[in-house]
């Protein structure tokens, strides 16, 4: 399966004979796949049987590595070439999450992104600026990017987010938790999720079921 923007896109879709009712688009982090979180589906069948996971390869080649994907280019970390690979490929993201919906007759207020790393910029840069609300999205180990538009802009959808960051994290620190937590609160997003000490750059168990309680919650709204 390919999308406009030419992406592999994963899918894990619910056992047969049920309709999907529910979308969960999840976005890999630097140099993996969409099949690095596609796997995330199988812990959350018990939580979301009649929902179909997609997981597409980020659309560009890794540029730090002779293999995997990137949403966007992370060898300058500065803010602001941080800021602006994540607005050259929103668009992009953005096409793709009005695709997925309506190839599967799901609204986006049944729809939830789901991010690890970069994944989770890309996911919190482009839902709250989408032209209809999403359910939500869950983040882990990752940050805000374009937070200071947030609060002057009353046009952006103040959807729950749901943060969760490993306190030993050396990739992304956990200090970009704190500043996301903040930021987001402070522009009237409901949010919540926690951080796990000693968890490094990874999704360990008690994050995959705090994961899967948010989703459950906010597609069956």
């Amino acid at each position: 399966m390919t999308t406009p923007a030419k992406m592999t896109v994963h899918v894990s879709r619910p056992e047969k004979g049920r309709v999907p009712s529910s979308l969960v688009i999840l976005l890999h982090g630097l140099g993996a796949d969409g099949r690095d979180l596609l796997g995330l589906s199988g812990p959350w069948r018990d939580f979301l049987p009649d929902t179909v996971f997609v997981a597409p390869d980020a659309p560009f080649a890794c540029d730090m590595a002779p293999y995997g994907h990137q949403w966007f280019s992370l060898r300058d970390w500065s803010p602001r070439a941080i800021r602006a690979g994540v607005e050259k490929t929103a668009p992009i993201l953005d096409a793709f999450i009005s695709a997925q919906c309506a190839e599967y007759n799901i609204p986006p207020a049944r729809t939830a992104l789901v991010g690890f790393s970069q994944g989770t910029m890309m996911a919190l840069y482009v839902a709250p600026r989408h032209k209809e609300k999403l359910a939500g999205v869950l983040g882990y180990s990752g940050g805000l990017v374009g937070g200071e538009d947030l609060a002057a802009n009353k046009q952006f959808h103040r959807l729950p987010i749901c943060l969760i960051h490993g306190e030993a994290d050396d990739v992304v620190p956990v200090a970009a938790y704190t500043l996301a937590r903040r930021t987001l609160g402070a522009a009237g997003f409901p949010v919540s999720g926690h951080t796990t000490p000693g968890l490094p750059h990874s999704i360990d168990d008690a994050g995959i079921e705090t994961g899967g309680e948010f989703l459950k919650e906010n597609l069956e709204r």
